[in-house]
């Protein structure tokens, strides 16, 4: 697990391993298909501000492409008891303001995590299970749980670490507390981060620049402590239509784009002056459901009532859904049919074939219907975002048109990302397509996030925005995420997972398969978490 850096060997393999590139080489331009909502790595727990977060502020734990742990910020971690466990950080790293990293850092992180105002989804899913942070020396931290926390490693893989020197802490006077680290704690603002004052990490890049609608600039970092990035400067620009960002890229005025549509890939794919590469995604596409709200927003012809409340109207329209067509026709066979939240052959999720897509059957969708006493159908509105997944908006029109095949009335709200999010978080739809991937790569990830009772304090159902509950199901995936035991664990968020899936607690579409589009002189390894990340994108061999 151990990844020793030494400074200058490190400096010198680089210069051996990178070719030498001429000066325009050196500048990378990026159109990026949804933008982030913040600079700020702790506002909004979103793949495009976890991503750009990655390349400025380091998490303890890194992972890899196909998301297996790595050493980062922390060199090795193991179990320091039963309910605790011990990390032994790196040395000789500092922040961009020539602050030293230490594991007071880790600690006023934790601390600043909860207190994030206005945040859409805060990250203490990952943090509201830890009960103490005991600083043994500055380079080892002994963090502690109430109960056993097999998936604590991973969870620090998730949140970037902030300076606390930088934030004006006296780190002498630190202490971690599950109350609150002092009233009197200097926090930033999330507009810090964003006009960049307080945009100190240890990455690969620094912050130079970044304006909502119109890009980000990042500058190499000349004091990190790993590996140089490859890029001087980087220039991530929101092309948010796919036209227009394919034009880009075969214009030459960008370098790299993320998800080329689908219709152009293999007009790409034949330009020998481009490379298309893409793979399997954590990414499941979903429409999740309002269990909570009566009346429900954008449901009509009830008298009040929200029959998503009943199960067989849930059932009648996930079985509604032809998923194979629309991997088919309007995914162009660039992803997989869903039959729960992740994949087979994660984490937690069941074997293939154990847990298959639900079969398309309209027939017995209009008898669920009637049955639930509701033989004319009703009305309904799928909120969705046009810019944040692949094909996001056509997907939800597709699924409007099958469900108003068996009579329930469908129209579809589209907007972009940060509106839908906004309005969404406000609950303010009955019916609403989203995507998760899962951060830890494990299958605890979208069940605690997505399906899980809401409970801050367990830091649980942080995005159930569909407000499901289920205690029986709560209470297998709280003992799974107690138990070290990695078969046991597994076992138990399967359970869980068919439990959800049986009550149609959400209704998962299908995986995305990722595809990124590039000049043919550049290289890029694709990642299950989607992640565009600069400082991995290469000159090609």
């Amino acid at each position: 697990m151990s990844r020793p850096v030494f400074r200058g060997l490190a400096a010198a393999l680089l210069a051996s391993a990178i070719p030498a590139l001429p000066l325009a080489a050196q500048e990378l331009r990026i159109g990026l298909a949804s933008e982030p909502s913040s600079a700020d790595p702790h506002f909004h727990n979103l793949g495009p501000n976890n991503q750009l977060r990655r390349n400025i502020f380091e998490s303890l734990v890194g992972t890899d492409e196909a998301q297996q742990l790595t050493p980062l910020l922390a060199e090795s971690w193991e179990p320091a008891s039963d309910t605790s466990w011990r990390f032994n950080l790196r040395q000789g790293v500092t922040f961009s303001d020539g602050s030293p990293f230490d594991a007071y850092d880790v600690v006023y992180t934790v601390c600043r995590i909860p207190g994030v105002p206005d945040s859409p989804s805060l990250f203490t899913t990952y943090t509201g299970g830890i009960t103490g942070m005991e600083v043994v020396d500055p380079h080892t931290l002994i963090v502690h749980s109430a109960d056993p926390y097999p998936l604590m490693p991973t969870e620090f893989s998730t949140f970037g670490i902030i300076s606390a020197r930088a934030n004006g802490v006296d780190t002498s006077s630190l202490e971690f507390s599950t109350e609150g680290c002092g009233d009197d704690l200097p926090v930033p603002a999330t507009q810090a981060f964003n006009d960049g004052t307080a945009a100190v990490g240890t990455g690969p890049f620094l912050l130079e620049s970044f304006r909502r609608g119109e890009g980000i600039e990042l500058v190499r970092n000349p004091d990190y402590w790993g590996e140089a990035a490859p890029w001087e400067r980087v220039t991530m620009l929101p092309l948010t239509s796919d036209g227009p960002r394919v034009a880009a890229l075969i214009a030459g005025d960008v370098n790299f784009i993320e998800n080329p549509p689908l219709q152009d890939l293999d007009r790409l794919r034949a330009d020998s002056d481009l490379r298309v590469v893409q793979g399997i995604s954590n990414r499941v596409i979903y429409i999740h459901l309002d269990h909570a709200q009566v009346p429900s927003p954008m449901i009509t012809g009830t008298d009040g009532a929200n029959p998503l409340q009943d199960i067989r109207v849930r059932e009648a329209l996930t079985i509604a859904v032809n998923r194979d067509a629309i991997v088919e026709r309007i995914m162009g066979g660039v992803a997989v049919s869903a039959g729960e939240l992740l994949p087979p052959g994660m984490f937690g999720a069941h074997e293939d074939g154990d847990l298959p897509p639900r079969a398309y059957d309209a027939e017995r969708a209009q008898a669920l219907l009637a049955e639930a006493g509701y033989p004319d159908g009703f009305g309904i509105t799928i909120g969705t975002p046009n810019d944040r997944y692949i094909n996001d908006a056509q997907v939800a029109q597709a699924v409007a048109q099958m469900w108003s095949r068996i009579g329930i009335e469908t129209e579809i709200d589209a907007s972009t990302a940060s509106t839908f999010f906004s309005r969404r978080n406000a609950f303010e739809f009955s019916a609403y397509l989203a995507g998760w991937g899962a951060g830890t790569g494990e299958m605890s990830s979208p069940l605690r996030a997505l399906l899980a009772t809401r409970n801050s304090d367990l830091g649980l159902g942080g995005t159930n925005r569909g407000q499901y509950s289920n205690p029986e199901m709560d209470a297998v995936l709280i003992e799974a995420l107690r138990t070290v035991d990695d078969d046991a664990r597994e076992a138990l968020l399967r359970q869980a997972s068919r439990m959800a899936m049986d009550d149609y607690a959400i209704i998962p579409l299908h995986y995305e398969v990722t595809p990124w589009a590039m000049r043919a002189s550049i290289d890029y390894v694709p990642r299950a978490d989607q992640y565009t990340l600069p400082y991995m994108i290469r000159p090609a061999q």
